[in-house]
């Protein structure tokens, strides 16, 4: 097993943090390409898996039924900021299925974007579950289960329909026994999963390169992605690593972080799929590591390296905005 890569951060002239990174990138034979860490790391995938998630919204013929637009579809794939717009975007679907925020059994929060939690704080406003970042997700689990005829209460119980499709969907993708890993239940209610990192990366590079799942979940995932890069916005937000990434990358790269520094991307233009997981949990060193290993699998050009240079080597600023260091990889 190779050494993890190393997120350093940097205070003046020395290294005051370092952050270990373990990282799988498979391709579309299903072979291991690249490889830092531990491969059978556990983990929980978090919300790295969300367009996973959403495939029953296609493959089970609600999303061309209840005219799920494609921006719904990015929504679906969501950790959204909770900005106004998403907001509007989330409510108006439910308003279209004829339900409200009521059905939604995630809780609520203050929006992660920063601006939107602050209007909401000066008008004393409480955040609802619409301003949740799942709330796209949990949308689109309830336009299942209404379009299937299934119950709508319950829809987190990992008995329910949803929850049982979405773990075949993991099984399947990853092509990985999960009945004897870790249980839990995610930031959102949903029961969540213990994966190993080398089988996250399988289930990245199957979105990539759809080529070993049957023909309606092949272009189930096409259809998915391509909603997530035409609409990068309402998969996360302002300032963000994946809006940023899917906007500079233009259609060649889909990409989802989820919460404890789990990140996968879906390089679409080389079937590879990129899974890894800091060792602490730290988003910080997630981000930096995931643009680092876009650019060196060759996925970025001067302007996308342009781009995600906020990424590359995040400045690290003093409470004045003056730079006192930064973060940066080491030496792969």
């Amino acid at each position: 097993m190779a050494d993890p890569l190393i997120c350093e951060v940097t205070r003046g002239s020395m290294v005051e943090s370092r952050h270990r990174v373990h990282v799988v990138v498979v391709d579309s034979a299903g072979e291991t390409v690249f490889e830092r860490g531990d491969p059978e790391l556990l983990l929980y995938p978090r919300s790295s898996i969300k367009s996973m998630q959403a495939l029953p919204l296609i493959e089970s013929g609600a999303a061309d039924a209840l005219g799920v637009g494609e921006r719904e579809l990015a929504l679906s794939c969501a950790s959204h900021s909770g900005a106004p717009d998403h907001v509007a975007a989330v409510s108006a679907w439910l308003d279209r299925l004829g339900l409200g925020e009521h059905c939604l059994a995630c809780g609520a929060h203050l929006p992660y974007d920063e601006m939107a939690a602050h209007d909401l704080i000066r008008a004393g406003v409480k955040p609802t579950r619409l301003n949740n970042n799942c709330s796209g997700k949990h949308t689109g689990f309830l336009a299942v289960a209404k379009h299937l005829g299934e119950p709508l209460e319950g829809y987190l119980d990992p008995d329910h329909p949803v929850q049982k499709r979405l773990y075949g969907i993991l099984t399947e993708l990853g092509d990985s026994d999960l009945s004897v890993t870790g249980r839990g239940i995610d930031g959102c209610g949903i029961p969540v999963y213990g994966m190993a990192l080398g089988a996250l990366a399988r289930a990245a590079a199957k979105m990539a390169a759809p080529k070993n799942v049957s023909e309606a979940r092949g272009k189930a995932i096409k259809r998915l992605l391509k909603a997530t890069m035409t609409h990068p916005y309402f998969v996360a937000g302002r300032g963000r690593f994946d809006t940023i990434a899917m906007q500079a990358l233009g259609g060649r790269v889909s990409s989802k972080s989820g919460a404890e520094g789990v990140h996968i991307a879906m390089l679409l233009d080389k079937g590879l799929g990129i899974a890894l997981k800091t060792e602490d949990g730290t988003k910080r060193a997630a981000d930096t590591a995931m643009a680092h290993m876009l650019d060196h699998l060759g996925v970025l050009d001067d302007g996308s390296r342009t781009a995600l240079k906020d990424f590359l080597r995040p400045a690290i600023l003093n409470a004045a905005g003056d730079p006192a260091g930064d973060i940066r990889m080491a030496a792969f």
